[in-house]
Parts: C-alpha cells; sequence; structure tokens
C-alpha cells in the first residue's frame, strides 16, 4: 500500500489521532470540575453533568441522583459562557478530527496529501487547537452559575473554585489542544511528500 506521507507525517497523523482522541474524550466526558452536594460527588463537563437533585415527591424531600446525563436543552445549561464553550470547543474537536482521520486515510491512500495539503491542515488544526483552547479559557467563567456555587459551597466564583477542584477531563481536553497546537501544527509542515513533477 503506497503512502502519500513522509516518516514525519507517518508521526504527524499518529500525534494528529492521539491529539484529537484526547481532546474530544475530555469534551465529551462530565469530569471538568468535581465537587459534591448533599454529601454526594457531583461533577460537571461543558452540557453534561453527573448528580443531581431532583424532589423525591413520596418521602417529600429533595435527594441526588446519582447518574450522568447532559442538559435537558442547550438553554439548561447553567451559564451562557459554558454555552459558548461548548459550541467553541465542539467546532475545534471536529475539526480536529477531521484532520486527524484525513492523515490516518493518507498513510493508506498515495497522493491525498502534498506538501501544500499538510501545510493546509496543520492551519485547520492549528484553528482546531485555538478553538478548544479558547473553551477551556472560558470555562472558569461560568463557575459563578448557581449550579457550580451549590456543588461548591457557595464559595465558587469566576476563576475561583471555592471548595470544588478540575476534574482530569479538563486537563485531557487541554493537553489535546496545546498538543495540536503547538507539535500537530509544526509536524504538518513537513508531513506530505513533495509531488512529482510529470512531463507534459
Amino acid at each position: 500500500m503506497a503512502s502519500s506521507l513522509t516518516c514525519t507525517g507517518m508521526i504527524w497523523a499518529l500525534v494528529s489521532l492521539l491529539s484529537a482522541a484526547a481532546s474530544c474524550v475530555g469534551f465529551f466526558m462530565p469530569y471538568w470540575l468535581l465537587g459534591s452536594q448533599m454529601d454526594k460527588p457531583v461533577s460537571f463537563g461543558t452540557f453534561r453533568r453527573c448528580s443531581y437533585p431532583v424532589r423525591d415527591e413520596e418521602r417529600q424531600a429533595t435527594i441526588m441522583l446519582e447518574q450522568c446525563g447532559r442538559y435537558a436543552s442547550f438553554q439548561g445549561i447553567p451559564s451562557m459562557e459554558w454555552q459558548i464553550c461548548t459550541v467553541v470547543t465542539g467546532v475545534g474537536c471536529g475539526l480536529l478530527l477531521l484532520v486527524a482521520l484525513t492523515a490516518v486515510m493518507g498513510c493508506c491512500i498515495s497522493e491525498l496529501i502534498s506538501r501544500t495539503v499538510g501545510r493546509a491542515a496543520g492551519g485547520v488544526q492549528f484553528v482546531g487547537g485555538l478553538l478548544i483552547g479558547s473553551g477551556c479559557a472560558l470555562y472558569p467563567l461560568g463557575w459563578d452559575s448557581e449550579e457550580v456555587r451549590q456543588t461548591c459551597n457557595n464559595s465558587s466564583d469566576q476563576f475561583e473554585l471555592g471548595s470544588c477542584q478540575i476534574g482530569w477531563a479538563y486537563y485531557c481536553t487541554g493537553a489535546g489542544a496545546i498538543s495540536a497546537l503547538l507539535l500537530c501544527t509544526w509536524l504538518a509542515c513537513f508531513a506530505g511528500k513533495k509531488q512529482k513533477q510529470y512531463p507534459y
């Protein structure tokens, strides 16, 4: 099977796939922010949450339902900053995934990725990493929402965690963005083979 990638391009394809996977898994998982409410662990993502209070009509009390799920609607996301973060990070993850899959196909298909296409793909990865990084930077602006404050002992505010802590999914998403911004963008410049000049 012929490849359109150089040796550096093969490394680029692998690192691109790992970066996209890290960013997408981190984005989807609801473990960006960890806290507790009613002595139960609670965690948040940008558009998902684990453990939430519900009214138990039988016992006439509020109980914590220990399940993970996404918010019922886009407007149900606790803050406008988290809504923006969801869109921006989602678009960035989509771009990284698109380039990663193209790079992997370039390992198997000859003349798919030229030097120019590789450099353009690196530019797309830069934009994707920038979007995800922007989403990660916006996320702490939503820590002052009522849902988060209840989980963090009413002591959280923008860029102040209170009793909560940052979860592994936030770091995973950020690591994918940084590797896409720095490593993938640089490797992409050397990924494609020079196209052969055919005499006419």
